[in-house]
């Protein structure tokens, strides 16, 4: 991955950066309006979550191609935060810990094609997921 491929979340306004750069490449590997809209708003939910809730942390973009589909965009969401001790009550959807509309998590499930979420308390969560050019 080259070095534009990464944002760090640092400040609130590192989300805009964050969710500029996923529509962009989004673009660039051929996904319609609607997809890049959909990428751009998961970027969103994931830079957000970790400015709230981890302080700082960072989203990795990278450009996959596969044999069984033309192409996609994987990000990477990953911070050293508090970690998230129960995965189960945060995929429900409705529940928030912010006070938003409680899409978070399980919207940028729905919005992408894969999603895998690694986390442990105290040491930081790593969310995986990928969107599929059709």
């Amino acid at each position: 991955m080259n070095p534009q491929s990464c944002v760090k979340i640092q400040k609130e306004w590192d989300i805009v950066g964050a969710r500029q750069l996923g529509r962009e490449l989004a673009k660039e590997i051929g996904f319609g309006t609607v997809d890049q809209a959909r990428i751009a708003t998961a970027i969103s939910e994931l830079a957000r979550n970790i400015y709230l809730y981890a302080n700082h942390g960072e989203i990795r973009y990278e450009i996959i191609q596969v044999p069984e589909h033309k192409a996609g965009l994987c990000l990477i969401a990953e911070d050293e935060g508090p970690g998230i001790s129960d995965i189960s009550q945060v995929m429900k959807d409705g529940y928030t810990t912010s006070g938003g509309l409680g899409a978070g998590l399980p919207g940028v499930k729905r919005l992408m094609d894969e999603f895998e979420i690694h986390t442990e308390v105290e040491r930081g969560t790593r969310i995986r997921t990928i969107k599929w050019l059709r």
